[in-house]
């Protein structure tokens, strides 16, 4: 049997600053992400289960990353929690802003490695977690692959 990838593609809009940082970031703004999430595995052969020639059913990767990224990211505003940013954010979080409170610097690169461990452990043993591109800009994107970690 062949192993084949399948892509979905989803977007949210998240804010974040990156304290200690010398440039224009180090102010809150936001992006505009697109996330494109790639697994790899076999397509069922059982011809008599409902998903009979897929890798993963679609939607079930949708259902998967909607829960542990979309619907969490969309529209909050992301800071590192051991910065003096959690002053800021318990400001906006006390005026009714989503606030998102993470262990690292919010960088796309970390960002991919945080979602990177997300899916990975909520995919069914059969399929795993070729890569994933998270575009912050149009020209701008932090990649991750399994083969390289």
């Amino acid at each position: 049997m062949n192993n084949i990838r399948i892509t979905k593609q989803f977007s949210f809009e998240t804010g974040h600053a990156l304290y200690g940082y010398d440039g224009k970031c180090k102010n809150v703004h936001g992006h505009s992400y697109k996330l494109f999430v790639t697994v790899i595995g076999q397509p069922i052969s059982d011809k008599s289960n409902v998903k009979f020639g897929m890798v993963i059913d679609f939607g079930d990767l949708k259902k998967i990353v909607k829960e542990e990224i979309v619907d969490i990211f969309d529209h909050a505003t992301v800071f590192n929690k051991n910065t003096p940013h959690v002053e800021l954010a318990k400001e906006l979080s006390d005026r009714g802003h989503h606030v998102i409170l993470v262990d690292y610097q919010p960088t796309s690169e970390m960002m991919v490695i945080d979602f990177a461990k997300k899916i990975k452990d909520r995919l069914p043993k059969e399929v795993q977690l070729h890569s994933i591109k998270l575009q912050e800009t149009e020209t701008s994107c932090a990649q991750w692959f399994a083969s390289e970690n």
